[in-house]
């Protein structure tokens, strides 16, 4: 990994936005907030969040939880094997990184997770009709109190998305209220991370291969274990700080299709060398899962046609699935077979 640089320049340090006055609805705070958001996302691609009202002792029992789950034997952490919903639990190795435009030939990734969504109850109509990515979440028998953290969690961060969505209309040009339709069903995905120290790694092998999100955004608490490298706009592998209290934010391909490839969807890898186990906790947000997103009005223009065809989360996740999970691309060969 000798191409990562010693330190970025000025234009390639992740910014730190304090978001306290665009929450409270200061209409300058909200400006000032978007002109930076603007710079780290077209000239870094990732950046500090601050000023949220998400409790630190949440988070912390988060980290807990989900150290707590991966210390199950391996035989109760596979009665909720993950299934076509991205909903349970992934294995070791059980993932591979095959969309990358940064790294090919990848080995499956050095981690196991846990997901979960929005925790629909069993006679929520889209569970009665098995919807793709709207399942039921599949919860540990065995952990007392592990749901209830989990979803308190969830939705404090679908809160703080949620406010500050008025600083991306705003960075993209747009009514600060123009996602409001789009997100009043948001889909959100936790995934729970564990990755093993890893001392030494085979050619094309990490924790997490080389890739860019698939969501809107992603929140990403912080830990006091190292790990993580971001690729900047100039190509060079940084990692990544960690600042006490604070969200890592980046955009992911959804959000960069949407604008018309305005804001990066940044190139991101995992390799821990830490010398101790590694827990992670992304928080994934997008838009409701069948709103189409069509090419933003303010990101294209007579010399600026869209560059993609409109999709949603349903259409990109199925295919995002098919490419990377195991599990689904076996489901798949199988109906082929069978076809």
């Amino acid at each position: 990994m000798s191409d990562r640089a010693h330190a970025p320049d000025a234009r390639e340090e992740i910014p730190i936005i304090d978001v306290a006055g665009a929450l409270s609805g200061d209409t300058a705070a909200l400006a000032d907030c978007a002109a930076q958001l603007r710079h780290a996302y077209e000239d870094v691609g990732f950046w500090f969040l601050t000023g949220h009202r998400v409790p630190q002792a949440l988070v912390d029992r988060v980290f807990t939880e989900a150290a707590r789950f991966h210390a199950q034997p391996l035989e109760e952490k596979l009665k909720l094997k993950i299934n076509e919903h991205n909903i349970g639990y992934l294995p070791m190795k059980a993932a591979t990184t095959r969309h990358s435009d940064v790294s090919t030939n990848n080995r499956p990734n050095l981690n196991e997770a846990y997901f979960v969504k929005r925790d629909l109850p069993p006679d929520h109509p889209d569970v009665r009709a098995n919807k793709r990515f709207r399942g039921a979440n599949l919860w540990p028998a065995a952990l007392p109190g592990f749901r209830e953290t989990i979803v308190a969690y969830c939705d404090a961060m679908e809160a703080l998305a949620l406010g500050i969505l008025p600083i991306y209309a705003t960075a993209l040009d747009l009514p600060a209220d123009y996602f409001s339709a789009a997100f009043a069903d948001p889909q959100y995905t936790l995934r729970m991370s564990h990755y093993p120290y890893t001392p030494s790694l085979a050619q094309n092998e990490y924790g997490l291969a080389p890739h860019a999100d698939t969501s809107f955004m992603t929140l990403l608490a912080q830990n006091k274990i190292p790990g993580l490298s971001l690729r900047t706009a100039s190509g060079r592998w940084i990692d990544a700080p960690a600042i006490e209290g604070a969200f890592l934010v980046n955009s992911g391909q959804m959000l960069n299709r949407w604008c018309n490839g305005r804001f990066r969807a940044t190139p991101h890898r995992v390799v821990n060398r830490s010398g101790g186990d590694r827990y992670a906790i992304p928080f994934f947000f997008d838009c409701a899962i069948e709103h189409e997103m069509t090419c933003l009005p303010s990101c294209t223009g007579p010399d600026n046609p869209p560059k993609f065809e409109p999709t949603t989360y349903l259409k990109f996740m199925e295919w995002y699935q098919s490419q990377n999970y195991d599990h689904i691309r076996n489901a798949e060969g199988v109906r082929l077979q069978a076809n």
